[in-house]
């Protein structure tokens, strides 16, 4: 499977990693989903065939924020598509939803996540959580 953010926080630029930033639960959330403790997060990925990556190549922005962002250049996702075994394609948040379908033309079944930022405070971990399930039966599929 594939995850896609919209594009990466101050924090998860700096530490070159998705979803770095520790008031993000994304790891917390695969952690409940997967029964472990996530230790190396890119073993933890390639273990489970999960690939992480953003809808936008490029773009401005101011800070973090997704609100800001302008002159969007999007990767190229049905390329990656054509090159693997990617068959479900996720986004997590609506930011993220929304510049996928704006941006991207791809064959792979694509589904929209609720965000795990901090800022999405009114999902508890358990929301999220059951919000994050379809994860493991798109996996369990093939």
């Amino acid at each position: 499977i594939l995850i896609l953010g919209s594009f990466p926080s101050v924090v998860s630029r700096k530490q070159s990693f998705y979803y770095a930033n520790a008031t993000n639960r994304f790891w917390p959330v695969l952690s409940v989903l997967f029964h472990t403790e996530i230790i190396d997060r890119t073993k933890f990925c390639l273990d489970h065939h999960i690939a992480l990556w953003d809808v936008i190549y490029s773009c401005k922005i101011h800070g973090s924020s997704d609100a800001s962002i302008t002159d969007v250049t999007a990767n190229d996702i049905q390329d990656l598509i054509n090159q693997t075994k990617i068959h479900t394609v996720f986004t997590t948040g609506s930011k993220a939803s929304q510049l996928y379908d704006k941006y991207v033309i791809c064959s792979a079944e694509h589904i929209a996540l609720v965000s795990t930022s901090a800022a999405n405070a009114r999902m508890r971990m358990n929301d999220l959580t059951s919000a994050y399930q379809i994860i493991l039966e798109k996996l369990n599929e093939r």
